[in-house]
């Protein structure tokens, strides 16, 4: 269930939902989705399905994850658009940071849970995703050490978008967040910094886990 025709059925899927950049199907074909999913579950690694993964999280469903990465870095002439420094919030298994990498120059990225982020950070070293920086820490926060960032990913859904996101956002830069309650009304946002203030977009609904503030 790991084959290459198997994860070329997932790239047509993909295709046919919306997702059109090559460079973005061409990572969803390359990274192997079956090392991030528990054992069990590995032989569904290559469905369009988002699975559990412990600690009451999940790994997305590689639309999701897919379409993210496409509408924070994609450019209106389909070209993708040259980030430096990313910040990611909500690591998770780092199925999404494993996509991303390679296509941007470094990640930043903050999980909340300690035991998921020590798996995660062997996984990622055992695939060789080198340029990447991982930390335990509250997303709310985000990373201010290394702000400002040309890119935010969040994979987990605040209440509202945290004002200290926005105040690491580069001029120029791209915060692409859901937002709401975790009751299937969340609403995908891409927002992005302008010389005087932010311009927001509407990307659709998704459902995803709540992004917990600690205490």
């Amino acid at each position: 269930m790991t084959s290459a025709r198997t994860r070329e059925r997932l790239v047509q899927r993909l295709t046919e939902k919306g997702v059109t950049n090559a460079e973005v199907l061409d990572r969803i074909r390359q990274v192997p989705r079956h090392v991030f999913v528990q054992e069990a579950l590995s032989s569904r690694a290559y469905e369009d399905d988002a699975l559990p993964i412990g600690y009451s999280q999940t790994i997305s469903q590689p639309l999701i994850v897919a379409m993210m990465t496409q509408v924070l870095l994609e450019e209106e002439d389909g070209s993708l658009r040259k980030m430096n420094k990313v910040l990611e919030v909500g690591t998770g298994c780092g199925y999404q940071t494993a996509v991303l990498a390679p296509l941007v120059g470094f990640i930043y990225s903050i999980e909340r849970i300690a035991p998921l982020l020590q798996e995660t950070r062997k996984r990622l070293s055992s695939l060789k995703v080198s340029n990447i920086r991982l930390r335990r820490d509250d997303g709310h926060r985000g990373w201010p050490g290394q702000a400002p960032f040309d890119g935010i990913i969040v994979t987990a859904a605040p209440i509202g978008v945290p004002e200290k996101l926005l105040e690491q956002l580069a001029v120029g830069g791209r915060l692409v967040i859901p937002v709401g309650e975790a009751n299937n009304t969340q609403t995908l946002l891409r927002i992005t910094r302008t010389e005087s203030g932010f311009e927001e977009e509407k990307l659709g609904k998704v459902a995803f886990v709540p992004m917990i503030e600690d205490e």
